[in-house]
């Protein structure tokens, strides 16, 4: 599959598992996965591991990838919800028909465009992101993934390799 998928991760505090676990099942079957954050270089996550942003979110351009996906993770609440550069990027992926996805707080920063209104979404179940679901009117769901055939959604570091799987099922 030569399919090309776009992670945007917080410039501090990602999720491991949110990033590495969907990350690894993408690039098992043959998808080319770019890192993106506010900033390039290293970027320390919630349990110290490390990963490498080679991309500036305001440089991405939707058309290059086949799925773009928001990672939680303790510094998604700070630097990416609500992040406008974050949210014209994320509408734009959509208006270009491109797969849009979030796990944990990333489903929030999704939430947050407007685009799952009106629809079901899974996130972490803390008060804070499914209070933040409610005020965009999505409808918070208790599942490890939600699929909709535009936007994925999932739950956290539970979901984590589930989210992997359906990102590799939509894309083929």
């Amino acid at each position: 599959m030569s399919k090309k998928a776009l992670f945007i991760i917080p410039p501090e505090r990602f999720n491991e598992d949110e990033l590495f676990k969907p990350k690894e099942a993408l690039e098992q079957a043959g998808v080319t996965v770019t890192l993106a954050s506010t900033q390039t270089g290293e970027i320390t996550g919630d349990y110290n591991g490390k990963a490498t942003a080679n991309l500036v979110i305001t440089d991405a351009v939707p058309t290059d990838y086949d799925v773009v996906a928001v990672i939680g993770g303790s510094g998604t609440n700070d630097h990416l919800w609500n992040n406008a550069d974050l949210q014209t990027l994320l509408k734009q992926t959509h208006e270009q028909k491109i797969l849009l996805s979030g796990i944990c707080a990333g489903s929030v920063a999704v939430a947050q465009t407007g685009l799952l209104s009106g629809r079901t979404a899974a996130c972490y179940p803390v008060d804070v992101q499914k209070d933040q679901l409610q005020t965009h009117q999505v409808e918070y769901v208790t599942q490890h993934v939600v699929a909709h055939s535009d936007i994925i959604t999932a739950d956290g570091p539970d979901g984590a390799q589930e989210f992997g799987e359906a990102l590799v099922h939509a894309l083929q």
